[in-house]
């Protein structure tokens, strides 16, 4: 079973509608067309309450049925809310030059990412060079909101409180979890150098930088410029120009957006 959707299913107020949302997210997850049982199984939901929500979707075309090998696809309709809200956020659209600058430069995967609250980080804008190995993360992928060096800059320069912030990170899985003690010192490095690394903890062998990005809907960040590499090979490029030129760009993409930048 896939934990994380069955159990964001279980805790909403609107089980209807996170059961669709779920299985959007586990079917745009999927390499491969899923069955009925199959679905059910990863969701947490009997076979027939399933049906019914793939056939709902299926009825708006966000969902396709393919008879012959009774399994189920995201449809096309997706695309279509897709570029509606591309349209209205200009996030990806003015950070996607950045992100290519900075992958090119010093050969990152650069991920620039949407903040929401406490809840979850989304990938909305990617850059990758072409060196052999990379780390991938695909536009749409989602993760837990105080996961990584994101997670710093979220619990740096937001507004939400120490209990909140504490019962949140209990849940966090981590392959070197620091404890909570040590994690609240970097939040407070974090939020004096307006920038957060998270080396090994969330995946071993890796460094993750993230700079906050700004803008004129509310005093916390609603972005993140994100540089993810091998540990080292960071090490041996050198990280301090990394760091500057991240900075830099998320402090160029708040202006633009009409945020202060770091904080300010």
């Amino acid at each position: 079973m896939n934990e994380d959707l069955a159990q964001a299913v279980k805790a909403s107020k609107a089980p209807a509608i996170a059961r669709a949302a779920a299985a959007l997210r586990l079917l745009g997850r999927s390499e491969a067309p899923l069955g009925l049982n199959a679905i059910a199984r990863e969701l947490g939901l009997n076979p027939s309450t399933c049906l019914y929500v793939l056939r709902a979707l299926a009825e708006e075309e966000l969902v396709a049925f393919d008879a012959d090998t009774k399994r189920y696809a995201l449809a096309a309709g997706v695309l279509t809310l897709a570029r509606g809200w591309l349209r209205r956020d200009r996030f990806a659209e003015v950070a996607q030059p950045a992100l290519d600058r900075l992958a090119t430069r010093f050969e990152v995967t650069m991920l620039g990412v949407q903040i929401f609250g406490l809840d979850h980080i989304v990938v909305i804008a990617s850059s990758q060079t072409g060196r052999a190995f990379q780390l991938r993360a695909e536009v749409g992928s989602r993760f837990p909101a105080l996961i990584s060096a994101t997670g710093r800059c979220i619990a740096a320069f937001g507004a939400a409180s120490e209990d909140e912030i504490a019962r949140r990170f209990a849940g966090l899985r981590w392959d070197d979890a620091p404890d909570f003690a040590e994690w609240r010192a970097q939040v407070e490095e974090t939020r004096a150098r307006g920038f957060a690394v998270d080396e090994g903890h969330y995946i071993a062998g890796v460094t993750v930088i993230a700079a906050p990005v700004w803008s004129n809907t509310g005093e916390a960040p609603g972005h993140a410029l994100v540089a993810i590499g091998l540990t080292s090979a960071l090490r041996k490029t050198a990280e301090d120009p990394l760091v500057s030129a991240l900075l830099a760009g998320a402090d160029e993409l708040s202006r633009r957006l009409g945020g202060a930048g770091r904080g300010q």
